[in-house]
């Protein structure tokens, strides 16, 4: 079997991306010792992650003609923020107050939001225009055909035990709502369930915000 590194001989001759037979990655002891504490998991998952991540951004950055945060910004302002100031939007996309009130320069200058007076007089209320909304629809529509071509490998019981997975795998990464507005901030809501109460994301996020609540 041909491996994907044959051909590229920059560590030291050998045939492994990890260098030679005398690395934990390239002798046999470290491959079994690698796969029983569970590193070829995580390595396996690191690769599919960082390649499906690379898909995403690829549908999502063509299909709102910019990248950055820009799609996200698009996806949530209509998902759940629609109206709401700059440093409530900022929290679920990760940027600090600056580079978000430079994001929405970018959307206000593209047509894709307007801003309005907000609560008070320090702050201004972002709120998607047409073409925004638009522009949102097909940043789903992108993501989810992505997504569709991932998947579609696996038959329909293996999709079912999939999606089990990652509603596990969802709920452990979730403390709480701003967990779950960053890690919702592309998703279709309709699409996990999230008015019938489905969402792992929401329901962990739920649980967590409970169990605080009741030790104060």
């Amino acid at each position: 079997m041909t491996h994907a590194f044959d051909g590229d001989r920059s560590h030291g001759g050998s045939d492994s991306p990890h260098g030679g037979s005398d690395s934990p990655g390239g002798s046999a002891a470290g491959r079994g010792r690698g796969s029983a504490d569970g590193a070829r998991d995580a390595n396996l998952l690191g690769a599919f992650v960082l390649a499906v991540a690379e898909r995403l951004d690829d549908a999502t950055r063509e299909a709102a003609a910019s990248g950055g945060a820009a799609p996200a910004a698009l996806v949530a302002l209509e998902s759940f923020l629609d109206g709401s100031s700059i440093d409530t939007l900022r929290k679920p996309l990760g940027l600090t107050h600056s580079a978000a009130v430079r994001l929405v320069d970018r959307l206000v200058a593209a047509g894709l939001v307007r801003r309005e007076p907000g609560a008070d007089a320090r702050s201004v209320a972002v709120f998607l225009t047409g073409a925004g909304r638009q522009a949102s629809e097909r940043v789903q529509a992108g993501r989810m055909r992505a997504l569709a071509d991932v998947l579609s490998p696996l038959d329909a019981a293996e999709r079912e035990q999939l999606a089990r997975l990652h509603e596990r795998l969802l709920g452990g990464l979730t403390s709480g709502r701003a967990d779950a507005r960053h890690i919702c901030r592309l998703c279709d809501s309709h699409a996990c369930g999230h008015e019938r109460g489905l969402c792992p994301v929401t329901r962990a996020a739920d649980r967590a915000e409970a169990a605080r609540a009741a030790d104060s």
